[in-house]
C-alpha cells in the first residue's frame, strides 16, 4: 500500500457543499507578493543566469533589485489599481529593507510567515530546529506588525513530514504550501485544523518565467486566461485563484509592464470578484463557512 500523508481526504470538487464568498461573490482573487532575502556567498537562490561559485554576484545582485527598484515600482501599481496585497515575507526583510515592509505596513496590507531567508529550506531541519525556525521568523513579525502572522508559505514550499503539525502548534490558521485544489481545504494536524489556501504553482512566476523560460507577455496572458477561464468556472462552484509574485522577477520594467496589462485586466472585473488577501478568505472559511469546507 503506498505511503500517505493523511492530511486531506480526496473529495472531487464536483461533490462538495456549495456556498459563496461574501456579498454573493463566487470567484476570490488575492496576490501572493513574494518580499524575500539572500545570503551573500552561500546558501540557495533562484538563478537569472547560471550561477558560478559563490560568491554569486550577477543573481545576488539580480535578486536585490527585487527590493531596492522592482517591488517600489510595484508598490506604485497596486496603489494605482487599489489592489489588496499579502506580502510573503522572510523576517530577514525587516533588517535588510525596512523601508519596504513600512510602505506595506501603511497600506494596511497582511504580512504572512515565508521563513528567515529564502537562503534557506526548513525541509531540511530536525522537528525542533523547524519549530525554532517558525518561531523566530513568527517573532520577528510579530514585533513588527504588531499583530501574529495567521498564515505560512514555507521558502521553496519545502516541509518536513511534521510542519503542518507544527504551524498549527505555532497559532497559524492556514498554509499555502499546497497546491492540490482550487478551494480551501482543512488539512489535519495532531493541533487541529489548518486550513489549506489555493497558492498558484502555475500562475507563479518562478516556475513560469525562471523554469520555463516565459516570456513577459506570455505570463501575462496566463494570469489573464487562468482569471477569466476561472470566473466562467465560478458559476458552478466557489473558487480562489491566487497570483505570486517576485519584484526581482516582475518589477523588473519590461515585464512590469506586462503585468499591468494584465492586472489591470483583473481589476476592471472587480465588481463581478471577491478582491481581497488571503488572510481574509482564511478568516470568512474560518467564521462563515467552516462546515462547508471538505
Amino acid at each position: 500500500m503506498l505511503q500517505d500523508h493523511d492530511r486531506y481526504d480526496y473529495v472531487p470538487i464536483t461533490r462538495r457543499a456549495d456556498y459563496s464568498w461574501p456579498e454573493g461573490k463566487r470567484l476570490a482573487v488575492y496576490i501572493g507578493l513574494n518580499l524575500e532575502h539572500f545570503a551573500f556567498g552561500e546558501g540557495l537562490g533562484a538563478e537569472l543566469a547560471p550561477g558560478g561559485p559563490h560568491p554569486d554576484v550577477l543573481n545576488h545582485a539580480w535578486r536585490d533589485y527585487g527590493n531596492r527598484v522592482g517591488a517600489w515600482r510595484m508598490l506604485d501599481l497596486f496603489d494605482q489599481l487599489d489592489m489588496p496585497v499579502s506580502v510573503l515575507a522572510n523576517s530577514a526583510m525587516y533588517d535588510h529593507a525596512p523601508d519596504l515592509m513600512a510602505a506595506f505596513r501603511a497600506r494596511g496590507d497582511e504580512v504572512l510567515g515565508h521563513g528567515r531567508t529564502n537562503s534557506e529550506r526548513q525541509s531540511t531541519l530536525d522537528p525542533a530546529a523547524e519549530a525554532a525556525l517558525i518561531a523566530e521568523a513568527t517573532s520577528v513579525i510579530t514585533q513588527a506588525e504588531g499583530l501574529a502572522p495567521q498564515g505560512w508559505l514555507s521558502p521553496w514550499i519545502a516541509e518536513s513530514h511534521v510542519t503542518p503539525d507544527l504551524l498549527a502548534e505555532a497559532g497559524y490558521g492556514y498554509t499555502l504550501n499546497w497546491c492540490m485544489d482550487d478551494q480551501p481545504v482543512w488539512m489535519r494536524t495532531r493541533a487541529g485544523r489548518l486550513l489549506a489556501i489555493p497558492y498558484p504553482q502555475e500562475v507563479n512566476d518562478i516556475p513560469s518565467i525562471v523554469a520555463r523560460k516565459d516570456g513577459a507577455q506570455a505570463f501575462a496572458d496566463m494570469i489573464i486566461d487562468n482569471f477569466d477561464e476561472m470566473l466562467a468556472q465560478s458559476a458552478q462552484q466557489p473558487l480562489v485563484m491566487g497570483i505570486a509574485l517576485h519584484p526581482y522577477l516582475v518589477g523588473q520594467p519590461y515585464r512590469l509592464r506586462a503585468l499591468r496589462r494584465a492586472l489591470t485586466h483583473v481589476a476592471a472585473h472587480r465588481d463581478q470578484i471577491w478582491l481581497t488577501r488571503a488572510g481574509a478568505i482564511h478568516a470568512y472559511c474560518r467564521d462563515e463557512i467552516a462546515d462547508l469546507i471538505v
